[in-house]
């Protein structure tokens, strides 16, 4: 039997402002926005290539906004991923990789696949890592 992660709910403050960083900035499409009511907001955004989707809005999830540390997005280039990210504003840490038991600037020497790093903050402080995985 499969089992799928197909979503994980990000709670936010703002979904105007998070649908700005996560659809503009990140450049995922936006597969719905759904408002049923005042109280009711769902924004699904999913990365390319990605089978699991980012949910936010308003009355979705019990979370606290800022509460969602160290997802991973997986990608095959991490030097590419880090001019995305420096192309669209957002900050993050530059590439890291693991050296000594801590993390050193640049990616993994070796290239290794898991071994390079990008870190980042949506506007309500979930963090996000990058992973460079080229070859599973």
């Amino acid at each position: 039997m499969d089992w799928k992660l197909e979503v994980v709910i990000v709670p936010v403050t703002d979904v105007d402002r998070a649908k700005e960083f996560y659809a503009d900035k990140l450049g995922f499409p936006v597969d719905t926005d759904h408002r049923a009511g005042d109280d009711f907001r769902v924004v699904q955004v999913t990365p390319p290539g990605s089978g699991c989707s980012i949910v936010f809005g308003k009355g979705v999830g019990a979370g606290t906004p800022g509460s969602v540390k160290g997802n991973h997005l997986v990608v095959a280039d991490i030097e590419a991923a880090a001019a995305h990210l420096d192309a669209n504003g957002v900050r993050h840490s530059g590439i890291q990789h693991f050296e000594n038991g801590g993390m050193a600037p640049g990616p993994d020497p070796q290239g290794q696949d898991y071994a390079s790093f990008i870190y980042f903050d949506d506007p309500d402080g979930n963090t996000w890592a990058v992973q460079h995985v080229k070859n599973r």
